[in-house]
C-alpha cells in the first residue's frame, strides 16, 4: 500500500470534499484504483486532489458557453505556473470571481479588483486579474456578435475530441496547429493570456484532445466517453 493509499484510509477524508471516505463512493473508487496499482500518465498518488483531477476531469469532453469560459480564465492564471497551484485554489477562485460568472465579472471595477488583489486564496497577480475581467467582457461581446462560444472553440478540433496514442510524456507537445489558430482567434477578438501554449492545456483539459498516454488507465475510458458524446 502506497503513503497516500495509508493516509486516506487513516484519515477517512475525501479528496474532493469532506466526508466519510468509507462510506463515499468518490473515495471507494479512487482507493481501489490506488490499491490495484492502474498505471497513470502524469498523476502520482502524493497529491490526492491532482489524482481525483486526472482520474475525473482531465481530457473528459466539456461543453457550454460559461463552462468553457471558465476554464480558459483558470488556465490564463496557471500561466508561468503548475496546475497543481491553481487546482488547489480552484474553489476560492469560484467564490471570488462570482462563480466566473461573465455577466457579473465584466462589471468588475477598480474596487472590486482591489478587492481581488488582496485575496490570498487566489493568484494575485495584477496582470492576469485585469485580464480575467478583461475576457469576461470580451466573452459576451463574442456571444451577441458571433453566437456559441462551445461551438467556436470545438470547431478548431472539427467539433469532434482527437485521439492520439502517446507513449511516453516526452511524446507530449506544448502547442499544435491547432492550439495556434485557437490562440490566434482568440487574441484577434479580444482575449488575454491565451498564448498557443495556454490553449494547448485548455484543450487537452476539456477533452478536445485524448493526451492520456496508452499506457494510462484513462485512455481507453476517455476514448469510450468521446464516443458516446
Amino acid at each position: 500500500m502506497t503513503p497516500f493509499a495509508r493516509r486516506l484510509t487513516r484519515d477517512v477524508s475525501c479528496v474532493t470534499l469532506s466526508c466519510n471516505a468509507f462510506r463515499c463512493s468518490t473515495c471507494n473508487a479512487l482507493l481501489r484504483a490506488i490499491l490495484t496499482a492502474v498505471k497513470r500518465c502524469w498523476a502520482g498518488d502524493d497529491d490526492p486532489l491532482m489524482l481525483a483531477y486526472h482520474d475525473r476531469e482531465w481530457g473528459v469532453p466539456l461543453h457550454g458557453d460559461r463552462e468553457l469560459f471558465a476554464k480558459l480564465v483558470l488556465d490564463g492564471f496557471q500561466a508561468g505556473l503548475s496546475w497543481a497551484v491553481i487546482l488547489h485554489k480552484r474553489a476560492r477562485f469560484l467564490e471570488a470571481f462570482d462563480g466566473f460568472d461573465p455577466e457579473r465579472m465584466a462589471r468588475y471595477q477598480a474596487p472590486k479588483l482591489a478587492q481581488l488583489l488582496r485575496d490570498p486564496g487566489i493568484v494575485r497577480n495584477r496582470q492576469k486579474v485585469r485580464a480575467a475581467v478583461s475576457n469576461a467582457r470580451a466573452f459576451l461581446e463574442f456571444r451577441e456578435r458571433e453566437g456559441s462560444f462551445d461551438a467556436f472553440l470545438w470547431g478548431f478540433v472539427g467539433h469532434a475530441p482527437k485521439q492520439y496514442r502517446r507513449r511516453s510524456l516526452r511524446d507530449l507537445p506544448a502547442r499544435s496547429r491547432e492550439s495556434d489558430r485557437m490562440s490566434a482567434a482568440l487574441t484577434q477578438r479580444g482575449f488575454r493570456f491565451v498564448g498557443p501554449t495556454i490553449c494547448y492545456a485548455f484543450m487537452q483539459a476539456v477533452g478536445m484532445v485524448n493526451d492520456h498516454l496508452v499506457t494510462c488507465f484513462r485512455h481507453a475510458e476517455v476514448r469510450r466517453l468521446a464516443a458516446h458524446g
